[in-house]
């Protein structure tokens, strides 16, 4: 009987020892806090700058599709239908119209979700037009707009 004991506490004093102690535990997740304090900020602004890029490339898509319709038009979009004069035949019915000039269905608003600011002729850009994204801050003048007379070409 002693030795059926004897192998009863041994296999328990095994098991105990299978499992993390509550301070491991503790421990692991202390520094998984401080590693996920220190990573977190520099994703927030990659996915800035993510969405920064994103803006510029539609931008230069925009600009794309301008010209080809500027090619086949002889003129810019004009009035408030702008941008959608891309994807859908203007009204005045212009047969030399070979679009759409955009793949998509409908104009895309930028990455924070406003639309696209576009004027002909623009004020930055009398001969041909204006394009702008008003950023982050989503306030029209702010330093953070995403125009096409900025970006590099």
């Amino acid at each position: 009987m002693t030795r059926h004991i004897t192998e009863i506490f041994r296999i328990s004093a095994q098991g105990s020892r299978k499992g993390f102690t509550m301070v491991e535990l503790l421990l692991v997740l202390v520094i998984l806090g401080v590693l996920a304090a220190l990573v977190m900020p520099k994703f927030s602004g990659t996915s800035q700058r993510g969405r920064v890029t994103a803006a510029q490339t539609q931008i230069s898509a925009f600009k794309t599709a301008l010209e080809a319709f500027n090619v086949d038009m002889g003129v810019y979009p004009q009035g408030k239908n702008g941008l959608n004069d891309l994807i859908q035949r203007p009204r005045d019915g212009q047969q030399n119209w070979h679009g759409p000039y955009l793949q998509n269905d409908a104009i895309p608003k930028d990455p924070w979700g406003n639309d696209y600011i576009y004027e002909c002729p623009g004020r930055h850009n009398p001969s041909f037009f204006d394009i702008m994204s008003l950023g982050p801050s989503g306030k029209p003048g702010a330093d953070d707009a995403i125009c096409n007379w900025t970006i590099k070409r």
